[in-house]
C-alpha cells in the first residue's frame, strides 16, 4: 500500500475510528491519540486484512486499542491505592494486625479477575459497567454521560451484575475442578 493509498484510507476511516475510541473512553484527547495509534498499527499490519474487510478491521483495532487504554488506566489507579494500602497495612502487620502477602496477593488476583469479567461484557453492559465499576460513577453520572434515562442505567447494572455474579460462580466451579 502506498503512502497516498494509506492517506486515503485515513481520510475515509478517520470519524469512524474516532468515533469508536470517544465512546468507549469517552475523553476527546485520548480519543484522539487512540486514533493516532490506531492507525498506525493498521499501518504496520495492512498486509494482514483484505481490502473488502478493511472498515470493520479498523473498528476492531480501535476498539482493542480504546479498551487496553481503559485497562491500564483501571490497574494504574487500582495499583496506586494498592500501593497506599500496603504501606498502611505493613505498619499494621510489623503490630501483628495487617493483611499478610498472601492475602494481598489473593486480592490482586480477584480485582483482576473481575476486570477481565467485565472487559469480557457485551454492549450495553460494558460501558455501564467499565463506568460504574472501574471509573466509580454514579449512576446518575453514567445516565447524563451516556444520555440515557437513569432508571435504564440501573436496569443495566442489575444485568450486568447477574451477567458478572454467574460467570464468577462458573469460574470458581471450573478452578475447583
Amino acid at each position: 500500500m502506498t503512502n497516498e493509498d494509506f492517506q486515503q484510507l485515513v481520510g475515509t476511516y478517520q470519524k469512524l475510528v474516532f468515533t469508536v475510541c470517544y465512546q468507549l473512553v469517552q475523553d476527546y484527547q485520548e480519543a484522539q491519540n487512540l486514533t493516532q495509534e490506531t492507525f498506525l498499527s493498521a499501518y504496520q499490519h495492512i498486509d494482514r486484512c483484505q481490502v473488502a474487510y478493511l472498515k470493520p478491521w479498523l473498528a476492531r483495532i480501535a476498539a482493542n486499542k480504546a479498551k487496553d487504554y481503559l485497562k491500564s488506566a483501571y490497574i494504574r489507579r487500582v495499583q496506586l491505592s494498592e500501593d497506599i494500602d500496603v504501606d498502611i497495612g505493613s505498619s499494621k502487620a510489623s503490630r501483628g494486625g495487617g493483611p499478610s502477602p498472601d492475602d494481598i496477593f489473593l486480592e490482586k488476583e480477584e480485582i483482576r479477575q473481575v476486570t477481565d469479567l467485565i472487559y469480557q461484557l457485551k454492549e450495553p453492559y460494558l460501558k455501564v459497567s467499565v463506568l460504574y465499576f472501574l471509573q466509580e460513577k454514579s449512576t446518575t453520572e453514567i445516565a447524563e454521560q451516556l444520555n440515557r434515562p437513569v432508571k435504564t442505567v440501573k436496569t443495566q447494572l442489575y444485568r450486568a451484575k447477574n451477567i458478572l455474579k454467574d460467570a464468577l460462580k462458573k469460574s470458581i466451579q471450573e478452578e475447583g475442578v
